[in-house]
């Protein structure tokens, strides 16, 4: 690792050192908010987000627990952003069981609820060999009725974004989504900051990633 690092210009974002050091900090979590704008487009525009424990418990001792990379959540709702580079039989399995522990802790005892939850968003960041033939890299998932194609229930969301499916060069990126998928591909591999990844947010992202910034510790 330490070899790797040194030979390597710019931190990889798909370690764990590098993932929640660009994505899981208070002093990037601009780059966080960035991110999650481009993933949910259509959702509405995040400003602020307020990072949780990322360690679960289920009500009783013996159930399994759930540790999530990044949890986070604001005025929209609940954020689990997973990043998996290993491939996993059950994943889709996974990210549902996550997904139900934001469902249960807003049922908060003493309190006289109406069963009113907040959305929950699931992000998974895959650099695996898909499991399935879907073409695309990134897919959006809710619950929707077979028979019309409508969308039943729109507060269970999963972004799923397949990166080895994701082929594009630099010169070929028309949005920030596409250079945030191409970043998180290809980060630890670039000698110098391409042309086409400019601008505020892309600048303090090279400058968290920059190893030669790095403390010795």
């Amino acid at each position: 690792m330490e070899n790797f690092m040194f030979r390597s210009k710019y931190l990889n974002p798909l370690t764990d050192f590098g993932f929640h050091k660009l994505f899981g900090t208070e002093a990037y979590k601009e780059l966080l908010i960035d991110f999650l704008n481009e993933v949910i487009q259509e959702e509405g525009e995040i400003t602020g987000l307020e990072y949780l424990p990322e360690s679960h418990w289920g009500p009783k001792k013996e159930d399994r627990s759930a540790v999530f990379d990044i949890y986070c959540k604001n005025e929209f709702g609940y954020f689990i952003v997973e990043m998996q580079i290993a491939r996993q039989t059950y994943f889709k399995d996974r990210c549902v069981y996550y997904s139900t522990f934001p469902i249960q802790e807003q049922a908060l005892k003493g309190e006289k609820w109406k069963y009113k939850l907040a959305p929950v968003y699931t992000i998974a960041i895959l650099d695996f060999e898909s499991l399935d033939e879907q073409p695309e890299y990134y897919q959006e998932v809710k619950l929707i009725d077979f028979r019309t194609k409508e969308v039943f229930y729109d507060k269970f969301t999963y972004f799923l974004l397949e990166l080895r499916k994701f082929n594009k060069r630099q010169d070929e990126l028309v949005s920030n989504f596409e250079r945030w998928i191409y970043l998180l591909k290809h980060l630890s591999r670039l000698e110098n900051r391409p042309v086409e990844l400019q601008g505020r947010v892309f600048d303090m992202l090279f400058r968290a990633a920059e190893i030669a910034r790095f403390t010795p510790e």
